[in-house]
């Protein structure tokens, strides 16, 4: 639901701003707003995880995010939607926060591999399904539907949970009310500048942002540095395995959210295909994913995190250095074969290197670990959103090939990243 609901609202934009009588450009709150609340709340979520428990931070957001999708589809003004989205992301964002840490704690440690490889199949296949899905609701239903169809799926997950989740004694250590707000506001400033960035606000507006975000980040790591145990995983950051797996992470995601942005422009505006033949395109990248994951779960175990991982992105490199030569080729079954690439590789590397993450964080620290990765994941993937968005609006030339060039670097750095774990293994 969490993930589908992230993706899936995309699609029905332009009639919740045709309903509610405002412009799209102010109906993109609808989305920006759920995934603000959702990037800046997962740290502080891990640690109330850590402090209350992880099936009851789970839960309760469980609960959060079910009420505020009713309020979503009765809003009948655009703040009130925008207001219960934002609660809707911090329901999501307790979900996903403590989902991997659970686990870690529901299959034995012999099986992890293989339960953060569904985990990651699950997420694929909901990325991939979730515009389908709303497209399918819509071409039947109001908008309204896409957030009441979580209600009676909410309403049997609850239970489910309550009875099957394990119960994961919580700790005795303080949780820092500084520390979480600290975090919320520097990250929720610098994913606004990014933003803004993206959408081409005045440099003035852009700086002031830069400079609020620098100063509050500032504070905000001197603080940490000080706490015993920070909200921020700033402990987990001096382990090496975890700090280059999450750098690896942060860039294959800038990949693919530059890829995501750019590649429909060039399919739709440059190709001249329609809508339905673009979804279909670029579906091939989603699908590589899950067929790498099924064999990332059989590979866990058996060799380490950076060589699955650096093999993996070697693929992604070879994959966008491919997707160039298509574009310059004008050709569509190279680029779909591309793509596939890209999600095979992409696949390969997602689940091993979210197991080096999870698997060398301390049993205790399990939340901000899990936190970690989902934090790297929003992280990359909003910096390769507003990227493409920049680029777009700033390249003279053939913006997607641009957009693609920096996609390219981008997963070099990610493979160099992952070798470097070789060296320490």
């Amino acid at each position: 639901m969490a993930v589908i609901d992230g993706v899936g609202i995309n699609v029905a934009l332009p009639a919740i701003a045709s309903n509610l009588d405002v412009p799209e450009s102010s109906a993109i709150w609808v989305v920006t707003a759920y995934q603000l609340v959702v990037t800046v709340s997962l740290f502080p979520l891990a640690a109330l995880g850590d402090k209350l428990g992880y099936r009851e931070v789970y839960c309760g957001g469980l609960v959060v995010f079910i009420a505020a999708s009713v309020v979503c589809a009765f809003a009948e003004r655009l703040d009130v939607m925008i207001a219960a989205r934002a609660v809707q992301g911090l329901g999501g964002s307790a979900v996903m926060t403590v989902n991997l840490a659970l686990i870690r704690f529901i299959f034995p440690k012999t099986r992890l591999g293989s339960g953060i490889a569904y985990n990651t199949l699950v997420v694929a296949v909901s990325a991939a399904a979730g515009p389908v899905l709303a497209g399918a609701i819509l071409s039947v239903a109001d908008w309204q539907w896409l957030f009441l169809v979580n209600l009676p799926i909410g309403m049997l997950i609850l239970p489910v949970s309550i009875l099957a989740l394990p119960r994961v004694p919580p700790t005795d250590l303080r949780f820092d009310f500084a520390g979480a707000t600290l975090i919320a506001l520097s990250v929720g400033a610098a994913i606004l500048t990014i933003d803004w960035l993206g959408r081409g606000y005045p440099r003035g507006q852009l700086a002031i942002g830069a400079l609020a975000a620098a100063v509050l980040g500032w504070i905000m790591i001197r603080h940490q540095l000080r706490s015993p145990v920070p909200v921020l995983a700033v402990d987990l950051l001096r382990i090496s395995v975890i700090r280059l797996s999450a750098l690896t992470a942060v860039c294959a995601y800038v990949v693919q959210g530059l890829s995501y942005v750019s590649l429909p422009f060039h399919l739709h505006d440059t190709m001249s295909l329609p809508a339905s033949v673009v979804g279909l395109s670029m579906a091939a990248w989603p699908i590589g994913i899950m067929l790498a994951s099924v064999l990332a779960g059989r590979l866990i175990g058996r060799y380490s995190a950076g060589l699955l991982g650096t093999q993996g992105l070697l693929l992604l490199v070879s994959g966008t250095g491919c997707i160039l030569w298509s574009i310059m080729l004008h050709s569509l079954p190279v680029l779909v074969a591309s793509m596939f690439i890209c999600g095979f590789g992409f696949g390969l590397f997602q689940s091993p290197n979210t197991m080096a993450i999870i698997s060398g964080s301390p049993p205790a620290r399990s939340a901000a670990a899990s936190a970690l990765q989902s934090s790297s994941r929003l992280l990359g993937q909003t910096a390769g959103a507003a990227g493409a968005a920049a680029i777009f609006g700033l390249a003279s030339g053939p913006s997607t090939m641009f957009a693609i060039a920096v996609a390219v670097l981008f997963a070099f750095f990610g493979m160099v990243f992952s070798s470097l774990r070789l060296l320490r293994a």
